[in-house]
């Protein structure tokens, strides 16, 4: 037990830093270093790894993804046209907590790291004449924005799985699609049930108004932003899997995000001094240093062979169910990132029922892995768009994290459930 122990301690150091408001990017930082020590990395050595992780191809990706997506989301809401969308849109969808979910949802179409930052200033504005705290905001946006990630065929977690596996993606996405059904259900029973919507009625009806005279030639206007986002990125990673594999996905993403944000600067006419105004705001590089600080935990933790410790506390007994449960699990919540669960558990996982000569049991055992996964990503409080939203509405992420635990245990159970039917 004692790799899990040592897990457990640098997690637990890194949220007394976040409790005592050390700083989202110092406490993962201070878990990081706290891991080096555990697993007994010398001082000079984690040094280099943390200097590594800063100039690796998917840092930098995600850095530019990150900015690009703050551009975006500055620029929609400074010019005006997240409000006039909003509006526009508010007329289609009258339920108020309808219009709560659905931007985060359609940004989470959108393979994007850190994405939820994204949607959180259309969550804001939408939520604007609802009597709806802070801490709900941020819940609703962190947990819609992640709706289809179990069953989206462009996420490179599921893309990761299946040229593991060699099996096709409809294979497998046929199997895990209940979990976006769950996502729904879940976050709409525990996170949006007890939100009171009792928007004043004629702001809904001056809203239907408005969308019935500007119409829906006038909601694709001012969509077009995140049509470019959403259909390029989409569109250019499709093109890029097919035509271009060697090409990292990325580079669509960034071509999309970049021709989005020189539309919304064309459009409403930013010049330089707004990019120059982004440039020099505190909340950006705040971002950008929490993303360092995530980078360097996840790259101590595979330099310290903490997957791999884990692996062999737990070879003896139960192997195969404790590499597709708690393994994934403790990975995903420790580094907030569904490909690192995947690259780390999912290899062990067909590798030992490989050896156990129960390869027709595999589907069933990467969807449980899948699910334990996922789970532990969402829970995570070093996930990347759960700091991002926190860190824009400004709300304790102690509190909001404890809205999660109850949505992604029934998430949890479903794939458990999934797992049970699949073995029968």
């Amino acid at each position: 037990m004692l790799p899990f122990v040592k897990i457990f301690a640098a997690f637990f150091l890194m949220l007394v830093g976040i409790r005592c408001r050390l700083g989202l990017w110092l406490s993962v930082l201070a878990g990081g270093f706290s891991m080096a020590v555990l697993y007994g990395l010398p001082l000079d050595q984690w040094i280099v790894i943390a200097a590594k992780a800063l100039v690796q191809e998917k840092f930098l990706f995600l850095i530019a993804i990150v900015g690009l997506i703050l551009v975006l989301s500055d620029g929609l809401e400074r010019s005006g046209q997240s409000k006039r969308l909003i509006d526009a849109l508010s007329g289609y969808l009258t339920r108020p907590k309808i219009r709560l979910l659905f931007f985060p949802a359609l940004i989470g179409l959108l393979p994007m790291p850190g994405g939820a930052v994204f949607s959180a200033p259309m969550v804001k504005a939408v939520s604007e004449d609802m009597p709806v705290s802070d801490v709900d905001r941020a819940v609703i946006n962190y947990w819609f924005r992640h709706v289809w990630e179990l069953a989206w065929p462009l996420y490179p977690g599921i893309i990761l799985t299946v040229a593991l596996a060699d099996i096709p993606l409809s294979s497998f996405i046929s199997k895990t699609w209940p979990g976006i059904v769950a996502m729904f259900f879940f976050g709409w029973f525990f996170l949006l049930r007890g939100v009171k919507s009792e928007a004043d009625y004629a702001t809904r009806q001056e809203n239907d108004v408005s969308a019935v005279n500007g119409g829906f030639l006038y909601v694709l206007l001012q969509s077009i932003p995140l049509l470019i986002a959403i259909v390029g990125a989409v569109g250019l990673e499709v093109i890029l899997a097919k035509f271009f594999p060697h090409i990292p996905f990325e580079w669509g993403v960034l071509a999309a995000l970049l021709a989005s944000a020189v539309s919304i600067m064309v459009q409403n006419r930013l010049g330089r001094s707004f990019l120059g105004q982004i440039v020099t705001k505190k909340s950006l590089w705040s971002m950008l240093l929490v993303i360092a600080a995530i980078f360097i935990f996840k790259d101590t933790m595979q330099a310290a062979g903490v997957v791999e410790a884990m692996a062999a506390a737990s070879s003896e007994q139960f192997a195969l169910l404790t590499s597709a449960t708690l393994l994934p699990f403790l990975v995903g919540m420790v580094a907030g990132i569904n490909v690192c669960f995947v690259g780390a558990c999912f290899p062990l996982i067909l590798g030992l029922l490989e050896l156990m000569h129960v390869q027709e049991q595999m589907l069933a055992y990467l969807v449980l892995g899948t699910f334990c996964g996922f789970t532990g990503v969402m829970i995570s409080p070093i996930h990347i768009c759960f700091m991002l939203t926190c860190e824009y509405f400004h709300v304790d992420l102690l509190t909001t994290w404890r809205r999660l635990v109850l949505p992604c245990l029934g998430c949890l159970l479903v794939g458990v459930a999934l797992f049970f039917l699949l073995l029968n």
